[in-house]
């Protein structure tokens, strides 16, 4: 894409019914719009700090969080903000639940905040037992990963109390929880390039089909490295930094972005690729009978 943010990008958002418009939050403190067939950026606006998280609540309204604790809904058609409302610290992770009609916020200070988007204001402060790294909306549920290997399933019907406290089968810190599509469980990475599915319902049986495996290792100077790598796609300029698929499926945003992992050194440019899906390259091979 042309325009691309000048520092790390954060997260890539497509907009709920269309693959053209595209959201990018940046460490740049910019979110940005982008209109995919024309490969233009439509539109910009800043935070204070970097943008960790953005989300689209209808195809005309965005919002955002970051490192300067500020929680900013934008019209999209004025070009107008609205600052929500804020955290106590850093604002990592920001999504919409259609089914329930909010939006939730996740942040470092240990809480998770609703929004009601109608007016908007706070629906609600829930405190979380570490500092939040990821969320997933799953229907009317909502999977909240922590600090310390912590999962918690919450009902946004009744966040009175926690459905299900869990801790991560990986070893290493929380990374990524994204919830399945057909909302009967989710898959959580780690820093150490594993990923887990596991599923919702606590019976043996359901539970007996989780597992986990690694993602593509590559060997340099006879040391395993790990990339997070996608089917048989050609390798990007740098790190994978934020994935998304349009709501049909046909269309992938992947964010190649630098991500630190080896220090402040010299590497490429921050850049953001999109991709024609194939249903070769995301259904399930047919075996064929003997």
């Amino acid at each position: 894409m042309n325009q691309p943010p000048e520092d790390g990008i954060s997260s890539v958002k497509f907009s709920p019914n269309t693959s053209q418009f595209l959201l990018v939050s940046s460490w740049d403190t910019s979110v940005r719009l982008y209109d995919v067939p024309a490969n233009s950026m439509r539109l910009k606006y800043q935070h204070t700090g970097a943008v960790l998280d953005c989300a689209f609540y209808d195809p005309t309204h965005a919002w955002s969080g970051g490192l300067d604790h500020q929680l900013k809904m934008h019209d999209l058609n004025t070009d107008q903000e609205n600052l929500v409302g804020t955290h106590d610290a850093p604002i990592r992770c920001v999504e919409y639940c259609p089914e329930v009609n909010v939006m939730v916020t996740g942040s470092w200070d240990q809480t998770v905040k609703l929004w009601d988007p109608r007016t908007p204001c706070n629906a609600g402060t829930f405190s979380q037992p570490e500092k939040v790294y990821t969320l997933s909306v799953s229907g009317d549920r909502l999977i909240v990963g922590t600090a310390g290997r912590r999962v918690l399933v919450w009902d946004l019907r009744n966040m009175g109390y926690v459905q299900q406290r869990r801790e991560s089968s990986l070893k290493y810190q929380t990374r990524c929880i994204r919830a399945f599509p057909n909302k009967q469980g989710y898959v959580l990475s780690s820093i150490e390039g594993r990923v887990a599915v596991e599923y919702l319902d606590p019976s043996p049986e359901v539970q007996k089909k989780k597992y986990a495996f690694k993602c593509h290792r590559l060997k340099e100077n006879n040391i395993e490295q790990i990339y997070p790598r996608l089917c048989q796609f050609h390798r990007y300029p740098t790190s994978i930094a934020s994935l998304a698929f349009s709501n049909d499926g046909t269309t992938l945003a992947i964010a190649s972005s630098y991500m630190y992992e080896m220090d402040d050194t010299e590497h490429p440019e921050d850049g953001i690729f999109i991709r024609q899906v194939t249903d070769a390259e995301t259904k399930p091979k047919v075996q064929k009978e003997n």
